[in-house]
């Protein structure tokens, strides 16, 4: 997995495919903690997992789902610098957890051999932000896109 801190020269491509596996996790809102720096992966570039690097601040309640979620701050700043997402978006960078690593795999599995020939930064058009800067998976039920 890249390192939190990179970011891509170029905006990525997006490349809309279906996501079977985040909408069926099942991680609780215990499993994160304040302070948990975590990634929200996205798609893919250059033969590995792409997507954005954050720290878990606060618990804070996801209305597109309407369950518990956690309110992010991204260390980069920027127009969305903090954002609220279901903790099933989020992986731990912070510390090997099994989940974690278990998405990971089944999502490099999933995700790279559809992508293996591209070099570019590919975003798999999973997810938006609303209005309320809440981060929303393209399978939510309530998304208001």
């Amino acid at each position: 997995m890249l390192p939190p801190s990179w970011t891509p020269a170029n905006p990525p491509v997006l490349k809309p495919i279906p996501d079977p596996l985040t909408p069926e996790r099942d991680i609780t809102h215990q499993h994160f903690q304040p302070g948990d720096q975590v990634v929200v992966l996205k798609g893919v570039v250059a033969g590995d997992l792409w997507g954005d690097a954050m720290q878990v601040v606060t618990p804070s309640w996801h209305t597109p789902t309407d369950e518990d979620g956690w309110r992010l701050r991204d260390p980069d700043g920027g127009q969305q610098t903090y954002i609220t997402a279901h903790p099933r978006y989020l992986v731990h960078l912070s510390r090997r957890c099994p989940d974690c690593i278990i998405y990971m795999r089944a999502l490099s599995d999933y995700l790279l051999p559809k992508f293996s020939t591209t070099e570019e930064v590919t975003d798999c058009g999973w997810y938006t932000t609303t209005a309320l800067n809440q981060l929303v998976h393209i399978c939510d039920a309530r998304s208001d896109r």
